[in-house]
């Protein structure tokens, strides 16, 4: 039976190629070169400078010695039955020429010998004197002659210098759109300037007026009652059409069934002889179409030239006309400006006090794809209204006010909140682990 083994052998020889008869070029040279035999003497080399030196550096008295006479203590000092020393004691008797590395604490920078260093002045602090004297200067007293004298130009209308020649050539200029030179448009349907901040009436208070309140729940009252028929009406409307459709549909099967039943039970000649097969071909006939000729093709084709040239005429002469009487188009459109900015102005001072209306109509055609968000029912019921301020609980949020007199006033585009963008697809694959081992 195989047995299984790992990649990683237990020698610590470095991995090799097969051995090659050929070495001609040099890339067989860089990847075939067998490297054992350098490793074995660098570690014979390291062998021998732990041991003393390097043996071929050495000299030969410090390598042999002359025995001149034997040694008599041979016998005593290995008898026939002597006892082996253990191979741990074997190895801590080994000692290495290279001295090890001191354990005495060195000295480091901030280690010093306990004597203080002599007092310095400093240099990076200010005095006592200086102190004093910007004091005085930051209160108008100069020691010094200098005079202050106010500034007899306008450092903004200073004339501008004209820019140097751009050399890098490689840097576009950026492009304004034209449209931000131009104001905002409203989304107000009477086409009003609508303020920043509008000033709420009488009924949004806390505490208020019992008729502004009346007549403020009343309003409230009858939107929601609008809003709740038209969402009747909606459903309604649903409904029918379902069963509408539903109705059209089984009027559909069961005509389809009275055909196939009527044609199982009419007679085949009979019914051949109402059809009027016999006809057919005469019919069909009949209603092909001929194909034109050169001459009616010519002649429908100077018909629409006739045509065109005539509506190019019947412009052109509505734009003489205009033309004619330029001047008095501009002064009704510049009259008819003026009309409409003194009635938004009217309009405007009127409703100054009570500008903060909930059935303000939009436009149909908003900015952006999505809809204006409705405002939320700032209204406190009469069950909640309180007489204490610490039983007051606040109603609105700043946030979503400004946000939304942004969209009103045409500033931001309305967007949609979307919680989770799409994430990146990841691609999980297995490692081939079995591949590090071999039979």
């Amino acid at each position: 039976m195989p047995v299984i083994k790992p990649l990683s052998s237990g020698s610590h020889d470095a991995p090799s190629q097969y051995k090659q008869t050929s070495r001609k070029g040099k890339k067989a040279w860089r990847k075939n070169v067998d490297v054992t035999e350098v490793q074995q003497g660098l570690e014979e080399l390291n062998e021998e400078i732990i041991q003393g030196g390097v043996i071929r550096e050495r000299d030969s008295a410090d390598l042999f010695a002359i025995d001149v006479k034997g040694d008599s203590q041979i016998s005593k000092k290995f008898p026939k039955h002597a006892k082996k020393s253990l191979k741990a004691d074997e190895i801590l008797n080994k000692r290495s020429a290279v001295p090890a590395v001191s354990m005495r604490k060195r000295a480091g920078d901030k280690t010093t010998n306990g004597l203080l260093p002599i007092k310095r002045q400093r240099t990076d602090w200010v005095s006592h004197k200086e102190l004093s004297r910007l004091k005085r200067v930051a209160d108008g007293q100069h020691d010094t002659a200098i005079q202050v004298n106010d500034a007899t130009f306008d450092l903004w209308d200073a004339p501008e210098e004209a820019p140097a020649a751009n050399l890098d050539h490689t840097k576009l200029d950026v492009k304004v759109p034209k449209t931000m030179k131009q104001a905002p448009i409203s989304l107000v349907a009477s086409g009003k300037a609508v303020p920043a901040v509008q000033k709420p009436s009488g009924g949004y208070s806390y505490n208020p007026v019992f008729t502004d309140y009346e007549e403020r729940l009343a309003q409230e009252g009858e939107k929601a009652v609008e809003d709740e028929k038209k969402r009747l009406a909606a459903e309604e409307a649903a409904r029918l059409k379902q069963e509408a459709a539903a109705r059209s549909a089984a009027e559909a099967e069961a005509a389809d069934e009275r055909a196939n039943m009527s044609e199982w039970e009419e007679d085949s000649e009979w019914e051949g002889f109402q059809s009027g097969v016999e006809d057919e071909g005469s019919s069909i006939a009949a209603k092909r179409p001929k194909r034109k000729t050169q001459a009616q093709r010519n002649r429908i084709k100077r018909r629409q030239v006739e045509e065109q040239l005539a509506k190019h005429k019947a412009a052109m002469k509505a734009r003489h006309i205009q033309e004619a009487r330029i001047r008095e188009i501009a002064q009704e459109v510049e009259g008819t400006e003026l009309a409409r900015a003194e009635a938004l102005l009217r309009a405007g001072d009127s409703d100054s006090e009570t500008e903060l209306r909930s059935t303000e109509k939009l436009r149909r055609r908003q900015l952006g794809k999505y809809k204006l968000p409705e405002r939320d029912l700032e209204l406190v019921l009469p069950d909640e209204l309180q007489d204490s301020l610490r039983l007051l609980r606040p109603e609105g949020n700043l946030l979503k006010d400004r946000y939304r007199s942004l969209l009103v006033r045409g500033k931001v585009e309305s967007r949609r909140h979307i919680p989770f963008h799409k994430q990146a697809k990841r691609k999980t694959t297995e490692k081939w682990t079995h591949k590090d081992f071999v039979l």
